[in-house]
Parts: structure tokens; C-alpha cells; sequence
């Protein structure tokens, strides 16, 4: 079985949490990706980030051989 790539997982629909803040800063974070998350100073800037983060994220779960949860697929 060939070994799933950093474009395969980039291009995986992962769930995302986007939370504005009182002071103005938006929290975003992927749930599956334990620890992938990330902050912004606003909602597209907060979006932008964790972009760099999920790559930085997946990057380094390749490198170390860790295990890549994969969002479940919806049956159609």
C-alpha cells in the first residue's frame, strides 16, 4: 500500500472551530488534529493561519512517522 502524501492529507476535508474572542482576535483550531491550532486578527487572517499550521502540523506527523486521523467519509 503506497504511502498517503502531505497533498493527500491537505486535501482531506477537516472539520474546523472558529471562535471570535472579546478583544477582537478570532481561535481556530482542526479538533482531529490534536494541537493544530492557531489565532488571528481576524476571521480570514485566523483561516490563513491555520492553513500554515495544518501543513506545519501534518508536515511534522510525516516526518515522525505519527498517526494522521482522517475525517470519516459521509456515505452518499
Amino acid at each position: 500500500m503506497a504511502q498517503k502524501t502531505l497533498d493527500y492529507y491537505l486535501s482531506l476535508p477537516y472539520t474546523i472551530e472558529l471562535t471570535p474572542d472579546d478583544d477582537g482576535i478570532w481561535f481556530v483550531k482542526i479538533p482531529l488534529l490534536k494541537g493544530c491550532m492557531t489565532n488571528g486578527s481576524s476571521r480570514e487572517d485566523a483561516l490563513l493561519m491555520l492553513d500554515d499550521a495544518k501543513r506545519l502540523w501534518l508536515e511534522t506527523a510525516l516526518e515522525t512517522g505519527m498517526s494522521i486521523p482522517e475525517p470519516e467519509r459521509e456515505l452518499i
